[in-house]
Order: structure tokens, then sequence, then C-alpha cells
């Protein structure tokens, strides 16, 4: 599995650790922040569904705005 994920509220580099984080919380999960183009490219040798995603990034504090496989 490999989705995008754009997210907004990321503006330095502790926001971008803070999601970074969370998203590598998740059981299976690797991903990488791209800060300057406030994504997150999200990769699992097994599907996680989007709601997993979702929540996580908003616990950490940050909003979703859209999911791209």
């Amino acid at each position: 599995m490999r989705k995008t994920l754009v997210i907004e509220g990321m503006s330095c580099g502790h926001c971008a650790a803070h999601v970074a984080r969370a998203l590598n919380a998740i059981a299976g999960v690797r991903a990488q922040v791209d800060l300057a183009h406030k994504t997150a490219l999200v990769e699992a040798a097994e599907p996680v569904p989007d709601e997993v995603l979702l929540q996580a990034v908003q616990n950490a504090g940050y909003e979703v705005v859209a999911i791209h496989d």
C-alpha cells in the first residue's frame, strides 16, 4: 500500500516531525513527511484504512485535506 496524504497546519520542522511520529506509530506503517509540499508519503506492506491514517494525523493536531492512492 502506498498513499500520499495532503496535510494542513504544518509550518515547521517540528510540525513535520510530529506528524511523522504519529503516522510511524501505526503498526506496519513507514511514513516520510515533506514539509515544503505539506504531504506525507505513507507505505505499508498491508492495507491500512484511510480512517486510521486520518485519526493519527488529527490526534497529532493537524488536518488531512486529501488522500491520493
